[in-house]
Formats: C-alpha cells, structure tokens, sequence
C-alpha cells in the first residue's frame, strides 16, 4: 500500500504540472506559506501530528517520548520548530485499525495519534509537560485540527474516511483547539495545515474560506523531510532514515543555498509501519544544514524577515509592502506579489474593502445560499461599489484604470499615472 500512496504522489505531481490547468490564484487574506524569498541561509521545519508521550520505535532512548526526543536535538543545534499539533484524537470511535503499512495504520474510519487505542498518550489535550516545553524553549505551535478530521472527501486514498464536511464544522474543530492553547497557556496559534492537506470541505468553501474566518495563514511546506512513507527493504528503518538523509544531502551538493527560504515537512509520530525514523534522521538533516552555514527557524520568524515567496529584502518597495501585508490583503493565495502585473478592480477592491466585507460577509451570503458571492471578490467589490469607490458597472477582472480610480482617488497619494499591481500599492495610503 506504501507503494500505491507513493504512485499516487507521483501520479498527482504530474497531473498539475502537465495535464491540469494552473490553479487560478487570488488576492485574499489567507496566503498557503511554502517558502519565502531570502538570500539568507535560513529554513524552518515543522512536524506534524504531536505532541506524543510513546517512545520512538525502535526505541534507542531509554523510553524518552519521542517529541522531547525531537526537542532535544532541537536544543542541540540551536534550532526552533514548528509543531504542527492535533487536540485529541480520542473521540474518533467507534473504528477499527487498519492494516499497519497502509495510510489505514491508524484507523479507518478515522485517524488516531499516536495510534489506534494509545491516542491518550498524544496530542495537546494529553500531553500538557510537552506543551509547555515547546512553548518555554520558543518553538511556534499551530493548528492542525482538535480531532484530526478531514476537511471533505479524498476517494482516493481515503473513500471510508469521516468528514468534517461543512464550513461551520471546520471552524468548530479549529476554533476547539484555539481556544484550548489560548486558554490552557495564553498560547495564540496564527497558523494551519489541514489534515491530510485535504483543502476542499464541500461544493462552496475550501480551507481557505476556514483559515480567512480564523485569522490563520495557511502552513504548507515546499520540501519532503520524508520518514512517514514506509521502506519496504530488507532493512527498512535504516533505509527510512536514508530517505529523509540523501535527498537533503543531494540537493545541498547540487546547490548549497537550496534551502534558503524553504519549510521541511517532518512527522512528530509513528510512520504508516510504526516506525519513527525522524528520531534518527532530524539529527542528521541539521548536522548537514547547520554544516552548510543554515539556522532552523520557526515559520513565523521565516515570515518575519520575508513574508512573499518572490519578493525580497533586495526589491525597493519591500519594507512598504511588508508593512501594508500586515494589515491588508495583498498577496495571491500562493504568497506571491506578482507587482508587475497590471492591478484588476477585484485585486483593488480586497486592498480597499474592510476586512468584514471581503471574508464575513461575503461567508455569511454564502451560506445563505447567495451563489453571487461565490467569487472571492465580491463582498470587496460589492463593498466598494455601496461606497462609491468602484462604479456600478465595474468588474472584478477588469484592469484598474485611471477613470476607474476618479471616485477612489482620497485613498492614494497621488492617482498613479500607471496601474501596476506594484505602481498602486505603492501610492496607496493606508
């Protein structure tokens, strides 16, 4: 089965870069972080599925819980994570544990951490002293579900799963486990990663429309710390280490600055065989990048020094569109700023609008059942017409034109003679 989830990685990686469309993406709010733009040697790795009280397996450190494992050598080279951390996962029964090796090795029905009948001895809710820890040595904690639920169907790996399955079940589940880091340890979590990063939760809303409602920027990861996939060779936990060693290895041969701006993805937990290979292979991958002159970070420090995947601390503009992103929707849903392209009224309106129009309202017509607000724009445009900003007739894929502009001009310092997405947030005041 390990097999198969492998063809399917590699089946999916084909079909978007050569049979499927470019995704279409917009400026919102929610931004899915992959990597940044830097020329500094810094990265950041996050772990998902903890925090777990078992031991690693095999067990080489004397029954230590394998996340203080991970924080230990974490400590060692000076370097913070990002814990991607689930609630509990002990109200997914009644179910049944599948075959051990398949993605079914926690259950079937649902998902289970550390594993199927031990999920006492994992997550949030269970392991308080590990929390804190992650807390008190500075690494960042995000949400990636209080039950670990999938968001909507994936047939294809997991037809026999429980769903969430609606917008307001998303929100229950991720607002369950904010709450409980901010009232338990005045811990505010800024960040997500959907289970399985399954985005699609019904025929409206996606995780997007979830993580807009929380205040959350989408976690994502631009490279496989690998480990989770089970080896089948003859000795397969010391060739699960090797994966997660000898790509990292040969992407830093091929280029040392490789890793500049990148999120690895790491599991703080069992792989599908019950092995924990990354009690081994975490500290290999940092010996090789600290030796290569990089610092682990967390994500959130990442974005602190560049929050856009393609612009940097070399662009002039920079500093005032870090600034303005603070506050305003700017970027695409990929993080990027695309500043040479020509600016569209939609794009224009989500910089205008509040962010009440653009996310709440446009959610709240939605489930209404108002199929005109389907297109992220329309609460901003429709928002910016009510106050005469945009003209009644203007749409949301149109250019940006000086005409267009007449009624917005109080809102730049001087109308810009020419309507780049870079040329307006530059003169745009605030």
């Amino acid at each position: 089965m390990s097999t198969f989830v492998r063809i399917g990685k590699k089946v999916k990686r084909f079909a978007k870069s050569v049979l499927l469309p470019e995704p279409k993406h917009y400026v919102g709010y929610c931004r899915r972080i992959e990597r940044v733009k830097t020329n500094e040697r810094v990265c950041a790795m996050t772990f998902d599925d903890g925090p777990m009280e078992l031991p690693s397996s095999p067990d080489l450190f004397g029954g230590r819980a394998l996340t203080d494992v991970l924080l230990d050598v974490l400590d060692e080279f000076n370097a913070k994570g990002t814990f991607d951390v689930v609630g509990t996962t002990a109200e997914n029964y009644p179910d049944v544990m599948g075959a051990v090796g398949t993605p079914a090795w926690g259950g079937v029905a649902f998902d289970h951490y550390p594993a199927f009948g031990q999920d006492a001895k994992g997550g949030a809710v269970h392991c308080p002293q590990l929390v804190e820890r992650m807390i008190r040595e500075g690494h960042q904690i995000t949400n990636h579900g209080y039950r670990h639920i999938l968001f909507g169907k994936k047939s294809f790996v997991y037809g026999k799963r429980h769903t969430l399955g609606s917008l307001d079940s998303v929100l229950a589940d991720l607002t369950a486990l904010d709450q409980f880091l901010r009232g338990q340890y005045g811990y505010p979590m800024g960040m997500s990663r959907p289970p399985h990063y399954v985005d699609r939760i019904d025929g409206t809303f996606t995780s997007y429309d979830a993580y807009e409602k929380m205040g959350y920027q989408y976690l994502a990861a631009s490279f496989d710390g690998a480990g989770w996939l089970p080896s089948r060779n003859e000795y397969p936990f010391e060739a699960e280490v090797d994966e997660m060693i000898l790509p990292m290895q040969k992407k830093l041969e091929e280029d040392p600055d490789f890793f500049c701006g990148q999120i690895i993805f790491q599991k703080d937990g069992y792989n599908m065989a019950l092995r924990t290979p990354v009690a081994v292979g975490l500290r290999r991958q940092l010996e090789m990048l600290t030796n290569a002159g990089y610092r682990v970070v967390t994500v959130q420090e990442l974005l602190n020094r560049s929050p856009f995947a393609d612009v940097g601390a070399d662009d002039p503009d920079f500093e005032a569109f870090r600034a303005l992103a603070q506050t305003h929707a700017i970027a695409y849903s990929n993080n990027t700023l695309q500043p040479d392209k020509p600016m569209t009224c939609g794009e224009f309106a989500m910089l205008a609008a509040p962010r009440e129009a653009a996310v709440d309202e446009r959610i709240r017509r939605l489930l209404a059942g108002n199929r005109a607000y389907r297109s992220r724009y329309s609460g901003a445009m429709a928002w910016c017409k009510a106050q005469g900003l945009l003209p009644p007739k203007a749409k949301e894929n149109a250019p940006l034109n000086a005409e267009l502009l007449t009624c917005a001009a109080a809102l730049f310092t001087s109308v810009p003679e020419e309507f780049s997405r870079r040329a307006v947030l530059r003169a745009y005041r605030p």
